[in-house]
């Protein structure tokens, strides 16, 4: 991608919101490649279905502060569960 100004990408934080911050064209870049992976990823495995599910926020909260890939393994914890 070009560097000049004119197709720079950027968008600055809300100051006066302490969870907003800069993100940068790398940062949106790197989203953007991360968000095909896992299209392709869900289009190569036709057994998943996407669902809306209720999940309690404490259960939720700790599997997304595991990182990346926490849906997946919220699938396993419930396969692990022999339901």
């Amino acid at each position: 991608m070009a560097s000049d100004a004119s197709t720079r990408i950027a968008l600055k934080a809300d100051p006066n919101d302490p969870d907003d911050f800069d993100v940068t064209e790398e940062a949106l870049e790197r989203a953007l490649a991360e968000l095909d992976e896992r299209m392709r990823r869900a289009a190569e495995s036709p057994r998943t279905e996407h669902v809306m599910l209720v999940i309690d926020q404490d259960i939720l909260a700790k599997f997304r502060a595991t990182g990346s890939g926490w849906q997946d393994r919220i699938n396993d914890a419930l396969r692990a569960a022999s339901i």
